[in-house]
This record gives C-alpha cells, structure tokens and sequence, in this order.
C-alpha cells in the first residue's frame, strides 16, 4: 500500500510531466478521493513546493513553470529495491557489469540520507540470494561478452554449436537479439541463418563464436519474453510416471511443487507424475531415488533406465574397465 511520501513524490511528478490536471484525474491516477488529493496539495505548499490552479475548462493543477523535482528523491523501499536490483545485476552478469554496478551502488549511496541507507542496511542482512549464477558459467564470460557487443552494435555471429542431441556440432551464422537467463543458463536469442527462423542457443554449447562484419535490424515486433514463453510451451515433453518406496516417499511429499500429481498409497508409497523436456533427464531422475524408484511410464524410459542399470552394475563388477 502506498504510503504518505510514495504518493508526494508521485504526485510531483505527474503534475512535473502534464501540467493543467484536474483534480479528478490526479485523484483517479494516485487511487485516492478528491477530498484527500486537496490534503496532498496542501503539504506539498507546507513543503514549499510551488503548485498552482488556474479555472476554466482548460485549466488544472500544475507546477510553477521550470520547478523540477530534485533529483534522487526515493523512498527507503524504492532506494532498497535500486541497491538490491544493481547488486543483483552485478552477481548475475559476472563480468559484464561488477564494476559498473559496484560503481552505481556507491554513486547511489553517497547521496541518500541516512533513513534510506539505514533501510538497504537492513535489506542486505535480512533479504539474501545466494549464487544465483552457476559457478561453472563463469568460463563462459568472454563469449557473453562477445555476445553482448554483437547485439549492442546488431553484427551477426558466426558460432560452432552442439546442441544436447546432436552428435556432432554443427556450424551456423546468427543474428543474435537478446541474452537471456533462465533456469540457471545463458541462452542467445536471434535469428538463425540455416534455419530461418528465430531460436535460442545454450551459451555454454557454443564451441566457436565470431564476430561478423554484416549488420541485422532486430524487427520491431519482436518480444523476447513472448518468443520464451512459447518456447517453454512448446518444447517436447516426456509424461513421467513413478513408483516411489516407502524409504523415499517423504523426499516426494516434501517437495510438491516439483510435481504435478502426488497419489500417496496404502502401504505408504507415492505413485509421482510430472512432465521433463526429455528421457536422459527423466532416467536420472529415475536413477537418482536409486532401487526404491521404478518407472512406470512411459515405455522407453523403463528400457533405458534398466539399460543404465545393467552398465552401471557392470561397471561395478568389472572396476577396471577392461574386458
């Protein structure tokens, strides 16, 4: 819920932004009634803050000519979510922005007063993410930088990629849009010369990447959270059926968010259902519940689960991998 100064501030800079405002429509925008943006009026004059009305049917409520807002006006919540937002961009792109977001930060703190540094203090100890990025992407940093340069001056890539499926990598040139994180990866998204299409490429699959001279315009109609969600939605799902045994049914029971259907059973097994984007994931989920795990669907998961557990064991028998 806004408070006092949230909706002060906000109303200066409607009124800094539109001048001639009436009273209605500056209530209508703040959420609040007529009778209690005239009290609002009234302490931005307390405060010295120069706001005048005219009548007529052009006229409104605006801000003496050439009056701006002093700069850095923030609220303890609006200067916490600046600070943890830059701090978080700086953990999340690595190299690309440390220096620039630990540079922010201290320009950003330097000038607010001591309520607000007081409520970033507090956020910090009390509101934590925790290696958000996976410690092994670090390597990936030069490409991403790459990458990056590519997009901000729209030059194609060329890249040698193999993809998870593909035996072999395979070459292709890209005019890359956006990078994007998600699920703990770096993806490149752009348009793909061989396939004519626009697709997404895993970073750290990238075998080879250059910089090309030939330029690209991205087309104005591209989305890149649009072109992700139906991505999501349209990537090929694998149905998942599992027996989970007694000794194992609490991790399942614990975890509900991870599945789609939950059947607990009589004898105090769980019978789990959920949807993976392919059989390797599904077998090691399989796998990593060990003997008490048994797969019930789909077919080809059972074949290659008992697959993996015949190797497995053979490895086992025969610990120095000769025949």
């Amino acid at each position: 819920m806004p408070n006092t100064a949230t909706r002060l501030i906000t109303l200066i800079m409607l009124l800094q932004r539109q001048p001639n405002q009436k009273a209605a429509e500056l209530a209508e925008k703040l959420g609040i009634s007529v009778r209690s943006l005239h009290r609002y009026l009234d302490m931005l004059d307390e405060m010295g803050i120069p706001v005048y009305s005219e009548r007529g049917p052009y006229g409104g409520f605006s801000l003496v000519r050439g009056y701006k807002m002093p700069p850095l006006i923030f609220t303890p919540e609006e200067a916490t979510a600046i600070c943890l937002g830059a701090g978080l961009v700086g953990e999340l792109w690595g190299q690309l922005y440390t220096e620039s977001a630990q540079g922010a930060l201290a320009k950003i703190e330097n000038v607010l007063p001591d309520e607000q540094r007081g409520e970033v203090a507090w956020a910090r100890r009390s509101l934590v993410t925790a290696q958000s990025q996976k410690p092994g992407l670090l390597p990936y940093a030069p490409l991403l930088e790459t990458l990056r340069s590519a997009i901000r001056h729209q030059k194609r890539v060329r890249i040698v990629y193999q993809g998870n499926l593909q035996a072999e990598p395979l070459e292709r040139e890209l005019n890359p849009y956006v990078l994007a994180y998600r699920q703990g990866w770096w993806y490149v998204l752009g348009h793909c010369q061989l396939r004519q299409a626009v697709r997404s490429f895993r970073v750290d699959r990238i075998r080879e990447l250059e910089r090309l001279d030939a330029g690209f315009q991205i087309p104005a109609d591209f989305e890149a959270q649009k072109f992700l969600s139906f991505e999501i939605q349209s990537e090929t799902q694998f149905r998942v059926r599992l027996h989970l045994g007694v000794e194992v049914a609490h991790l399942a029971l614990s975890t509900p968010a991870a599945w789609e259907e939950i059947l607990p059973q009589e004898d105090g097994s769980v019978i789990v259902s959920t949807a993976l984007p392919d059989l390797y994931s599904a077998a090691s989920l399989a796998l990593s519940y060990g003997p008490a795990a048994r797969v019930l669907e789909p077919e080809e998961l059972r074949h290659m689960v008992q697959d993996w557990a015949q190797k497995i064991a053979a490895n086992y028998e025969n610990p120095s991998g000769k025949s």
